[in-house]
């Protein structure tokens, strides 16, 4: 999904954003898309993965093995209310079933590859998946409640190269697939022993997802749509729509389709408020500039003023922080209601941007405080162990070429 040249068709346009919503512009996004489709669902035994199937597809499964379709809410709850993997710990499922079940299907969750914990709690896995490409997902902590956010990636790798962002160095690899969204989620909640207890005293601590990690969630539209429906089930996981935020950097046509079905709350990667910087830090505004994206933003179904959309504005020394700067942003998002969440860049190997001082951070914070939108100072979490905003990356893709060039043989015969 690389972006558009600078002289894209879109900035000639009329400037309203209403000529990108037609379907053919969301066919030509899920047809690029599909390029970076996932692999497919079946493992080289031939058993196939019920996490990331829908209530649907689940049942038809049933069917087709000869089991009822009431079958379906008995997995259901064993799988996403309980956090079962292992058919032989689903009690309410008679044994021979039981064996049936084990020798079709599997009830996975990615690897972990590795799981660091920061100075400040904040939690972070590198999770390998079964074609060995992997992602990293972030537990973040509330400081004040025994709760947090999980912090979930969508791709491997990211399609739109954000100057200030170490995740936008690694190219694309691929999209992650229902399953893989869905399993980020599942393996945090095993490593913090979440699932329900006997008792039904467990405490709740991953309250909150954020699909703001690796990737462009608005690109792989269609497999965290899927995703997100399961985490929302009430009979599984039970998230609350109000309690999943979708981060994009403006894929205008999505984010309406994302409105309509999801109805989940919007963090718009804003970090610019001219068009010819954003062109040069968020690339995919020469797609789809300022103008259409908070365009968008305004016709999104579900904000309002208990579900405002967030800005998020990352604070670049001497390219992004000025006073003036503040002063347009406020121009652009009147009238809707949102929040602005001013983020301290999080510096990273070989990056050659500085994070703005206290007091320009504390100036813009004022005057945007001042026009009535609420503006915190997100201070940076995980930083120790690059889990905060921006740094996240992994070397997938590097040490697997490292590997295929190990194997290929010399061709002469060393």
């Amino acid at each position: 999904m690389s972006a558009a040249p600078a002289t894209s068709p879109s900035r000639s346009r009329d400037g309203t954003a209403a000529s990108l919503l037609n379907d053919e512009e969301r066919t030509r996004i899920r047809a690029k898309s599909a390029q970076f489709a996932p692999p497919a669902a079946a493992l080289p035994d031939g058993r196939r993965d019920l996490v990331g199937l829908s209530r649907e597809e689940l049942t038809d499964i049933m069917v087709e093995i000869g089991e009822k379709p009431f079958r379906t809410k008995q997995l259901w709850h064993w799988i996403y209310h309980q956090g079962a993997t292992d058919f032989s710990r689903m009690s309410s499922i008679a044994r021979p079933l039981q064996e049936k079940l084990a020798e079709r299907f599997v009830v996975g969750r990615p690897g972990v590859v590795t799981e660091q914990t920061s100075q400040d709690s904040t939690r972070k896995f590198l999770f390998r998946f079964r074609d060995g490409q992997e992602a990293e997902t972030v537990y973040i902590p509330d400081r004040q409640e025994d709760r947090g956010a999980v912090c979930i990636s969508s791709q491997v790798g990211c399609t739109l190269s954000c100057t200030f962002c170490h995740t936008g160095t690694q190219a694309l690899v691929r999209n992650l697939g229902a399953a893989e969204i869905v399993g980020q989620f599942m393996a945090a909640r095993d490593s913090y022993g979440e699932w329900p207890s006997p008792k039904g005293d467990t405490p709740r601590l991953l309250s909150t997802i954020v699909l703001m990690g690796m990737g462009e969630p608005l690109y792989n539209y269609d497999n965290v749509a899927k995703a997100m429906r399961i985490i929302m089930d009430g009979e599984g996981i039970g998230l609350s729509r109000r309690r999943i935020t979708l981060s994009t950097s403006g894929v205008v046509p999505m984010m309406d389709q994302c409105g309509a079905e999801l109805g989940i709350n919007l963090a718009v990667s804003l970090h610019a408020v001219r068009d010819d910087l954003r062109d040069e830090i968020v690339p995919l505004n020469r797609k789809y500039p300022i103008k259409e994206v908070i365009a968008a933003c305004r016709r999104y179904p579900a904000a309002s003023n208990a579900r405002r959309i967030t800005f998020e504005y990352i604070m670049l020394r001497g390219v992004n922080d000025s006073e003036a700067d503040a002063r347009e942003l406020v121009r652009l998002i009147s009238g809707i209601p949102a929040k602005v969440n001013l983020i301290p860049f999080n510096p990273w190997p070989g990056s050659s941007y500085r994070p703005s001082t206290r007091e320009q951070l504390d100036r813009f914070a004022k005057i945007v405080m001042d026009a009535g939108f609420a503006s915190p100072i997100r201070m940076p979490r995980g930083r120790d162990i690059l889990a905060a905003c921006g740094q996240l990356r992994t070397e997938s893709q590097r040490l697997r070429r490292a590997e295929r060039t190990d194997a290929t043989p010399d061709p002469a015969g060393a």
